[in-house]
């Protein structure tokens, strides 16, 4: 199992759970537009940084985990938290998480933040993936999409299109006509929900069934 999707914010690596991939049919797509999309924000921050951009992100900072109330999330990546979470996630940071799935809604901070660092970052969602700021750290509570919108990384269209046209199939659009139309409409946009807004009791259950 290899659950190293870059080193850092170098060269992508593409996830790897075979046992898994062979059970999920699902799992292949959704490993594999992870991949596709991290490539695309590592030549993005590449050229960013060629340009004398210094990334403020850095590991440990969890501003926008905390702030952002407004974070989607598609139905195929539920499905990969669900799987990852409940299946994969082991340990201490396992029944800290339960316990935090208990309170959501309590509070606006992304439930599966733990000790300031994200507990599922090898498949977290791909709106996650894509905010990436550029100069100064973001100050207490500030959104810079809004503040300063020049500092948040423009993702690379070629690469967010590809990515969300592997995962199409799962949502019935099988031929390629068909996905490239969906992409020209931007109707899988519609598909989004609101991370914060999804009520985990299921996932929460989920993990107690797999637990015994």
């Amino acid at each position: 199992m290899n659950t190293t999707e870059t080193n850092g914010y170098g060269e992508p690596q593409r996830l790897s759970f075979p046992e898994d991939e062979t059970r999920y049919a699902w799992l292949p797509m959704l490993l594999e537009a992870y991949y596709i999309a991290d490539q695309g924000i590592h030549e993005a921050v590449r050229r960013e940084e060629k340009q004398g951009r210094a990334l403020a992100c850095r590991k440990g900072c969890s501003s926008c985990c905390r702030t952002h109330t407004t974070i989607p999330i598609y139905p195929m990546e539920l499905v990969g938290l669900y799987w990852y979470v409940a299946e994969k996630l082991h340990g201490p940071i396992r029944e800290v998480l339960k316990a935090q799935l208990a309170e959501t809604g309590l509070e606006n901070t992304c439930p599966f933040l733990v000790d300031g660092a994200c507990a599922v970052h090898p498949v977290r969602p791909m709106a996650c993936r894509h905010f990436n700021v550029f100069g100064a750290p973001c100050s207490q509570g500030e959104d810079p999409y809004y503040t300063r919108r020049g500092d948040v990384l423009t993702p690379i269209k070629k690469y967010v299109d590809e990515a969300f046209y592997v995962m199409l199939p799962f949502y019935g659009a099988k031929s390629k006509a068909e996905r490239r139309r969906i992409l020209r409409e931007g109707a899988h946009h519609t598909w989004a929900k609101v991370l914060n807004e999804w009520s985990w009791a299921s996932l929460l259950q989920r993990m107690q069934q797999v637990d015994g």
